[in-house]
């Protein structure tokens, strides 16, 4: 049966569900009687979702509260072991995969690092693979449990609807990666498991706005710094945040070659990748053969030593210069958004923010517009540098909450019949 708005029966239970689910599992335990008002559902519909949510296996009883004088309320919460996701971060120094259950407790974790070499496609897709094998067997988790597996990349991701998603990486020499379609080729996982692969940015970006710094923010910019440089933007209208490459913004004309092999962008200057070289060609001297991470905590400990040893005046100036290119950075996502609150993540982004906050900030006011920069607040991530990973798991999650906390159904073998495809082309929009 359909409403006069469109919306079904079977839409309206949908929606109450993900009402219930969503609020015990931000805000549980809660017993039904704050659900009432949490959700705006009347008892009756709180009674009856509250019931098909544990006989589901998905929402259990979690001890008891006294009331005013009545009887005492029994409190619910979400069961941790009800749904299981994977979360994998494609970095620039290693490959990510950890196993969460439905709370986003870690119950396994595995990292394979990269070679020089690093965004060789097949290898990635061998990390991505054996990583989701290995958080199963570790934890005896059925592959069939997963709720999906979520993948954060470099680059600006295509969803298709012939190879799924497609990833055009032009900073690693990815041109229209067809990396869904590729994962599909194993046997890892059955046809009945999704994938979600989205830009890592975005997935740092969910992240941070369901359990870190962002939670409260209707406008918000959550930035990614690590070898490049990323954002996603989160506004009432895009909730789940889209990724913006803003690494690619052009900082300078006619400036330093970007990876992405455009002149002056951001990304040439303020990305891990390019500090380091800047301080190289300045006569600065990494550690040999060490990763960015590595090479980075170097560099800030000849530009910042802790003994009585002189500090490197070359490090220094590149950092300060950084500093300054990144709080400009920062102004053009001010004056464009107008956001309230700007959260810096990412392992070089905390490894720097710690110390250059401040001078990012002062920079940025100095950059931007007044009005829009008396209203923003810059501060760092709060998730540290699993963020990525945590935010990737998030995708299936969010997925299942938006289903009722129901499994995606089986899609059928052969073609549907011509009457459902009548009614759903007739469906109100």
């Amino acid at each position: 049966m359909t409403g006069r708005n469109g919306r079904t029966v079977r839409d309206l239970r949908r929606a109450n569900r993900t009402a219930v689910l969503q609020r015990l599992y931000f805000d549980g335990p809660l017993s039904r009687f704050e659900l009432g008002p949490a959700t705006g559902l009347s008892s009756g519909s709180v009674s009856n979702v509250v019931a098909d949510l544990i006989a589901d296996g998905l929402v259990e009883e979690a001890g008891s509260v006294d009331s005013d004088g009545g009887r005492p309320r029994i409190l619910l919460e979400v069961v941790p072991a009800s749904g299981h996701m994977i979360g994998v971060d494609v970095g620039e120094t290693r490959v990510r995969i950890e196993l969460f259950d439905l709370t986003l407790t870690e119950l396994a974790r595995v990292e394979k690092p990269l070679e020089q070499s690093r965004y060789e496609v097949d290898g990635i897709v061998g990390h991505i693979r054996d990583g989701v094998a290995e958080v199963l067997r570790a934890t005896g988790t059925a592959p069939e449990d997963l709720l999906g597996v979520g993948i954060g990349v470099p680059g600006i991701v295509e969803h298709t609807p012939g190879q799924g998603a497609v990833v055009h990486g032009q900073t690693i020499g990815w041109d229209a990666v067809p990396l869904e379609a590729l994962l599909r080729e194993g046997v890892t996982l059955p046809q009945t498991v999704p994938y979600f692969i989205d830009n890592g940015a975005k997935t740092l970006g969910q992240a941070e706005m369901w359990f870190g710094g962002g939670r409260g923010a209707h406008n918000a910019v959550v930035v990614l710094f690590g070898s490049g440089v990323g954002a996603c933007l989160v506004t009432p209208e895009v909730e789940h945040g889209r990724a913006v490459e803003w690494g690619h913004l052009t900082v300078r004309v006619r400036g330093r070659r970007c990876r992405c092999g455009a002149l002056g962008c951001l990304e040439a200057y303020a990305g891990a990748e390019a500090l380091l070289e800047r301080w190289r060609e300045q006569g600065g001297r990494p550690p040999r053969d060490a990763d960015e991470e590595t090479a980075l905590t170097a560099m800030l400990g000849a530009a910042y030593p802790s003994g009585e040893q002189d500090a490197d005046p070359v490090a220094l100036e590149v950092l300060e210069e950084t500093a300054e290119y990144l709080g400009a950075g920062l102004s053009d996502l001010i004056n464009l958004f107008q956001p309230e609150r700007i959260l810096i993540g990412g392992w070089a982004g905390l490894q720097l923010g710690a110390r250059f906050l401040p001078a990012v900030r002062r920079h940025a006011t100095a950059y931007a517009l007044r009005h829009p920069a008396q209203k923003v607040t810059v501060e760092l991530g709060r998730l540290g540098p699993d963020a990525v990973t945590v935010g990737a798991a998030i995708l299936p999650l969010a997925d299942f909450f938006a289903r009722g906390g129901r499994r995606p159904e089986p899609a059928p073998a052969g073609p549907a019949p011509a009457w459902r495809t009548v009614l759903r082309d007739r469906a109100p929009r």
